[in-house]
């Protein structure tokens, strides 16, 4: 455990992540924060005033992974893929980060005004006004949070055999709707017999929300012409 002359807004950060990825962010706060630590809360207060700055300086960390250094003579829409692929492996390898972002004043997290300007310069460049560039961004941004907390896969807490049981529960629940009524329920009651294919699911996902984006610049472009 590190002293408290030896505490670091970085050791502050990263266990705060540890703890919000494990526990959710209910569980994250100063005063069991610092038992994690194992400093007083007071200690805390030198790197943090309140908790919302304590996650606005989390979600400034974990943000600085979503802008990769991009090959600039890529097209747009491959270093557009690549930022948003970046948004979604940081979510997904840090379940904390939705519930950060639905709380935190986003234009207070530097690394997030960053982001932001690269994708608006990327969606500039696909033909988009800096207006419409930003809904864009927005409903990328709100489209992968919506992929990661609608992931139909079972819930992650439960291990091998609990999962199985979750997934019986479910195909039971669908086969036992009336196939007159419901025939393509119960048709999907048979994806529950197996894993969810986690890669194909995010995949997928990504193709249905760029690909949109590449077809309303597709006609912008043959407006201007």
């Amino acid at each position: 455990m590190p002293s408290a002359e030896r505490l670091t807004r970085q050791t502050v950060v990263d266990r705060a992540i540890a703890l919000a990825d494990a526990e959710g962010l209910d569980a994250l706060t100063i005063r069991r924060l610092a038992q994690e630590l194992g400093v007083t809360p007071m200690a805390l207060y030198w790197h943090f005033k309140n908790k919302d700055l304590l996650l606005q300086g989390v979600a400034d960390h974990l943000l600085t992974e979503v802008t990769p250094e991009f090959d600039p003579a890529s097209p747009w829409n491959v270093r557009l893929r690549a930022m948003v692929e970046a948004v979604l492996g940081v979510m997904r390898r840090h379940p904390c980060m939705t519930g950060i972002l639905s709380v935190v004043v986003k234009q207070d997290v530097p690394s997030f005004t960053r982001a932001t300007e690269v994708a608006l310069s990327l969606l500039k460049e696909a033909g988009f006004t800096v207006e419409d560039g930003y809904f864009v961004a927005a409903y990328l941004l709100n489209g992968v949070i919506g992929l990661v907390g609608n992931n139909p896969a079972c819930p992650r807490m439960l291990n091998s055999a609990e999962a199985a049981e979750w997934r019986r529960q479910k195909r039971l629940m669908l086969e036992a709707l009336p196939p007159d009524r419901f025939p393509c329920m119960v048709e999907f009651a048979k994806t529950y017999e197996r894993e969810l294919d986690q890669e194909r699911y995010y995949a997928f996902g990504l193709d249905l929300l760029l690909h949109g984006v590449e077809a309303m610049a597709a006609t912008r472009t043959r407006a201007d012409k």
